[in-house]
């Protein structure tokens, strides 16, 4: 069924595409590769399985799981010719990035995510298509496929010990939010019971404008179990700041009553209230 969906995503997506085509001359790693006009494309709203950023210059050589992604994408898209679908936009690099449709209408986000060689990392820029692509991902992480059966990629729990240790990487989280408050128009969800230490996500001002726009209440993350993707950092314990609605995934299950926690300093439990002035800025 899963392949049927996206076989019937990337023919549709293939039915809009522009004419104009393409060749892929070089492919630099799972996720980058270089057109024939010069053009480097980083696959949008996607990352591949890539070396730690402290690993010594000999071990990323021989890194498994980027050298697999790099010869997955190789193997995909060499030689083949391909077209960007929907709006690109420059990054930091200067390359473009994109989702590219190959000339048979297979959608390279979505392989390489089924393969499992590559992980959803949507932007505030580049964050088109990402229920697809998240739904992808989650089937190969049920499966265990590619980067999904090491514990280098593996789910973390919100943890502020486990997540401490890993600060300044992108890591995915997932937990139950115990406390949902609101500040000068910003949004924390707590994960334990003291915000000094335990896990918190961060929604600042600008984004909750957007969470607005998507019909999403961040009030109702409160007692329900989360996914979240993001960069940890440590503020008053482990934080993740949120860019776009897209980095939290709110999991099945029913709401559990959330359990008393520590106020925040100068906050309270938002209101619907709070809510509707937010929405009317």
């Amino acid at each position: 069924m899963r392949r049927f969906c996206l076989l019937a995503l990337s023919l549709l997506l293939a039915a809009a595409a522009p004419v104009e085509r393409w060749r892929v001359t070089a492919v630099l790693d799972g996720d980058t590769l270089e057109l024939e006009d010069g053009r480097r494309i980083r696959l949008a709203g996607i990352e591949a399985a890539k070396p730690p950023r402290n690993a010594p210059s000999d071990e990323e050589r021989r890194w498994p799981l980027a050298e697999a992604a790099a010869a997955a994408l190789s193997e995909l898209a060499l030689g083949r010719l391909v077209t960007t679908h929907g709006e690109t936009a420059p990054d930091r690099h200067g390359r473009t990035m994109a989702h590219l449709l190959r000339d048979d209408g297979l959608w390279l986000q979505a392989e390489m995510l089924a393969r499992g060689h590559a992980r959803v990392h949507t932007r505030p820029d580049a964050r088109a298509y990402a229920r697809e692509m998240l739904a992808t991902e989650d089937g190969a992480r049920g499966a265990r496929r590619g980067l999904w059966r090491t514990r280098v990629y593996a789910v973390r729990d919100a943890d502020p010990g486990t997540l401490a240790r890993d600060r300044d990487s992108f890591q995915i989280v997932e937990g139950r939010v115990l406390r949902v408050s609101k500040t000068g128009g910003e949004a924390y969800l707590d994960f334990g019971e003291d915000w000094r230490t335990d896990v918190t996500v961060h929604i600042s001002r600008p984004v909750m404008r957007d969470f607005a726009k998507a019909g999403i209440d961040p009030l109702s993350y409160e007692g329900r179990r989360v996914r979240v993707r993001g960069w940890i950092g440590l503020r008053s314990g482990p934080m993740i700041d949120i860019t776009h609605p897209e980095q939290i995934e709110r999991l099945e299950g029913g709401a559990a009553p959330a359990r008393p926690s520590v106020p925040r300093a100068g906050a309270g439990a938002a209101t619907d209230e709070d809510v509707e002035e937010e929405d009317s800025e």
